[in-house]
């Protein structure tokens, strides 16, 4: 898969998650894509009200072709949940992606690294920082958990 294929699903999740800013609650809006070698294989949004996550809806939409896929996410999956449900790690682990972009860190004790690092405990590969810039502009509001 390409850089340039990479760099244009991130930013196809920013842009998916950008309708949401101020509509999910307590969460921020997230937008995550599942990327295969042939291009897209889901995408989805933090829904309004903060439930499901982007990564939930991706994952389901891209079903069994996210195994060996990439995710493309434009803030740290959640580590733990703070209602009922499954953390977006676990879900992205279960659904065997080999590879999760991210363009934000969180900051909120739900994620703060701890996402990242299971992910890598997992023997998923994790990059973060990708149009980082252009993603940190959703998250001027966000006030994370703390």
């Amino acid at each position: 898969m390409s850089r340039e294929a990479e760099i244009d699903a991130m930013r196809r999740a920013i842009a998916l998650a950008r309708p949401g800013v101020g509509r999910t609650g307590d969460n921020p809006s997230v937008g995550c894509v599942i990327l295969g070698p042939e291009g897209i294989l889901g995408e989805g949004a933090t829904a309004e009200g903060g439930r499901p996550h982007a990564e939930e809806l991706a994952l389901a939409a891209a079903g069994e072709a996210a195994r060996d896929a990439v995710a493309l996410v434009t803030l740290e999956p959640c580590a733990r949940r703070s209602g009922v449900g499954i953390a977006c790690t676990d879900r992205l682990i279960a659904a065997g992606v080999r590879r999760v972009v991210i363009a934000c860190d969180d900051a909120s004790v739900f994620a703060a690294g701890d996402g990242s690092a299971r992910l890598r405990a997992a023997g998923i590969e994790v990059e973060t920082g990708l149009l980082e810039a252009e993603a940190r502009a959703l998250y001027a509001g966000y006030r994370p958990a703390s």
